[in-house]
């Protein structure tokens, strides 16, 4: 029996999970990771931190399975994305890598997105992007942006040590402002606009392909067989993307973690960066995805948990599962700027038309009608491209039924709840790793996972969300005008 190990390294701690041929979860061992935040808006990890963790990952996996350990024939990789990770010419670290979520490079980016950055890219330039990271350098730290010679995201460092090999895959180099999205191939001009060129770059390749061989010193040190394939991976997007069978164009996932993912599978690529949806490769040849993102989503219940003094789930709870009409209270789900369709960082939130009888019960719909209005601005973004059929629900947020038949009604979409089990980026790229290794075709290997219930829209209560939507657009621009008084 072969089995296949996926390594999602996130920004809070690297996930290692084994599985079998038959895709049955056999183990997984998660290693905390910490953020250095050295000044304000910065964020920023050691990469040899990641490398820590993931041997310590894999020790654990081979100290409690080590057969099935020992039996591993495909590793596959998904990562945080956008993070520069910046090597001299002897492959090591000049600095901290720079995470997605620091902000100091908001001057560069503004520079770059331009018309013909979104020609080329297919998306706005935003500060979390890789591309403007190194402007900032080349202007803050001239001299380590002289002896950089190579540029990695964060999975792809993990590869280098991993294989020997620089290499980088299409969803996670989509991220960078340095593709041609379209092409699947770095833009020489996007490049040249950044003080970059190709010599910076990895080489490409798409998430399902072997991208190396474990190097002997590793396989001897972890007990592996000599050989061991290393896919391409994903981004952790496109990756939890391959782990819940988001593998055809027209199915999508809807996440509802901290932040709110809409991700939605498609044949072709049509961009629409005017509205703040991402448009980035798959991880899987052939296709192309489009993302959504509001920042606070389950982030908001946590927000109000802590308000009430009450745990979300109890909160949710109390509403049952059937869904009320649309209440009067709103709510703008912006506690921390939003992505899409405003690109706003500055807006923030606010809980309007609160009575003196307003109970926690309204207070808590609002907070889910309100993050269910903004999932369907995502919806919306993507303009009249066809919308998927059903939604795959993931995240701490899909624990609540209330707020997934809320999601069904509002985005006028099933929602599917996957049985229990972890179809998380881990699971997606350990998935990547059995293509890669065994050449399989990917929809046979990222197939749906089986659900655990279904939620359809509610048929007569749709036109009353609708207007709710309406309303709750109308929040934005009073809310933004009042800042800017």
């Amino acid at each position: 029996m072969s089995t296949y190990l996926g390594l999602d390294l996130g920004t809070s701690s690297l996930k290692a999970l084994l599985i079998g041929d038959d895709q049955a979860v056999i183990g997984s061992a998660s290693v905390p990771l910490t953020v250095e935040r050295p000044r304000f808006g910065w964020s920023e990890q050691n990469p040899q931190s990641w490398i820590v963790a993931c041997e310590a990952a894999m020790q654990e996996l081979r100290a409690k399975h080590g057969r099935e350990f020992s039996e591993i024939a495909g590793i596959g990789l998904s990562g945080h994305m956008h993070g520069a990770t910046v090597l001299g010419v002897d492959g090591a670290p000049l600095r901290p890598c720079i995470l997605w979520n620091d902000t100091r490079s908001h001057e560069e980016a503004r520079a770059l997105d331009d018309a013909e950055a979104r020609a080329i890219t297919g998306n706005i330039v935003f500060p979390g992007f890789t591309a403007p990271k190194l402007m900032w350098m080349r202007k803050h730290e001239p001299v380590l942006f002289d002896r950089m010679a190579f540029v990695l995201l964060p999975k792809d460092y993990l590869r280098l040590w991993l294989t020997g090999e620089r290499v980088a895959e299409m969803s996670d180099a989509a991220g960078t402002a340095w593709l041609d999205t379209g092409l699947r191939d770095w833009s020489d001009r996007m490049l040249e606009r950044t003080g970059m060129t190709r010599a910076n770059m990895s080489r490409l390749v798409e998430g399902t392909e072997a991208a190396g061989e474990v190097r002997p010193i590793l396989a001897d040190k972890f007990g592996l067989k000599p050989g061991v394939i290393v896919a391409g991976g994903g981004g952790d997007n496109a990756a939890s993307a391959c782990g819940v069978g988001v593998a055809e164009p027209g199915t999508g996932f809807l996440s509802l973690g901290t932040s709110g993912v809409l991700f939605t599978a498609t044949a072709g690529y049509d961009p629409v960066p005017e509205t703040a949806l991402h448009t980035f490769c798959h991880a899987i040849p052939g296709l192309w995805h489009q993302m959504g993102v509001t920042l606070s989503a389950a982030g908001c219940m946590d927000w109000l948990s802590k308000l009430l003094q009450e745990e979300p789930g109890d909160l949710t709870g109390a509403l049952g599962e059937a869904i009320a009409e649309p209440g009067r209270l709103m709510f703008l789900p912006y506690l921390s700027g939003e992505r899409t369709p405003h690109n706003d960082a500055d807006i923030r939130g606010v809980l309007a038309g609160i009575e003196s009888d307003t109970s926690r019960e309204a207070m808590t719909r609002a907070v889910l009608e309100g993050v269910a209005y903004s999932m369907r601005d995502c919806l919306d973004a993507a303009g009249d491209k066809p919308k998927p059929q059903r939604l795959i629900a993931v995240g701490a947020g899909s624990r609540s039924a209330y707020w997934l038949q809320l999601m069904a009604t509002v985005l006028e979409t099933e929602i599917a709840l996957p049985a229990a089990g972890d179809f998380g980026a881990a699971f997606g790229a350990a998935r990547l790793g059995i293509t890669a290794a065994t050449g399989a075709d990917p929809k046979s290997v990222m197939t749906q996972p089986p659900v655990a219930r279904s939620f359809e829209p509610v048929a007569d209560k749709i036109d009353a969300y609708r207007e709710g939507h309406r309303r709750y657009k109308a929040l934005y621009p009073a809310v933004k005008a009042a800042m800017a008084g």
